[in-house]
């Protein structure tokens, strides 16, 4: 089965205040991270930024844009742009704005995968862009897009999708499936 891991990198981080791809935890990017957690699991990683971006990723990665007719509508048009860049049977989504998620979370999460799409629900609270996609959601994804329903939750939730307790995954959700929005969020981790 092929699996292509999508780095979502094209947000426009308003609270955060600076693109939060290249926020650093340690001695890495945030989008550097997300590649390396995506990498042992998947057979290709592919990064969705923004053009005003692609020069400050390193060389040796992936990165293409949204799709033209989709350029900026959000992440359904980073994961389809993935999507299409890249034929596979699946499809591993991770934000750049989750730095603390580890490659073993996400192939406890690819275990519980089994067909649709597959997401974390973290202490009541839905992350639906760590997740699995099924190649066959390109049309529902398309389809949204052209008419302008860019909720992924709204998504999700039309196409009867798996959500998988945190706790199944690790013993620190708390911190685990921390979205850093903003930079004392990072400061806190």
């Amino acid at each position: 089965m092929r699996t292509i891991g999508i780095v979502l990198a094209g947000g426009l981080s308003r609270r955060f205040g600076s693109p939060k791809a290249f926020a650093m935890s340690g001695d890495k990017h945030f989008y550097e991270i997300a590649v390396d957690v995506l990498s042992p699991l998947c057979d290709q990683v592919v990064i969705v930024t923004r053009p005003e971006l692609i020069q400050r990723h390193r060389e040796e990665d992936y990165v293409l844009t949204d799709i033209i007719e989709f350029a900026g509508l959000g992440p359904l048009a980073g994961i389809l742009s993935g999507m299409e860049s890249v034929e596979a049977d699946r499809y591993v989504v991770l934000p750049t704005d989750m730095p603390y998620v580890t490659s073993e979370v996400l192939e406890k999460l690819m275990g519980y995968h089994k067909k649709g799409i597959t997401a974390v629900i973290s202490e009541e609270r839905r992350h639906p862009l760590v997740s699995i996609w099924d190649n066959h959601f390109k049309n529902a994804l398309r389809n949204a897009l052209e008419n302008e329903r860019l909720s992924v939750m709204r998504l999700l939730d039309e196409n009867h999708s798996c959500w998988i307790p945190g706790y199944l995954l690790t013993d620190n959700e708390e911190l685990v499936f921390t979205n850093v929005n903003t930079p004392d969020v990072l400061e806190r981790g």
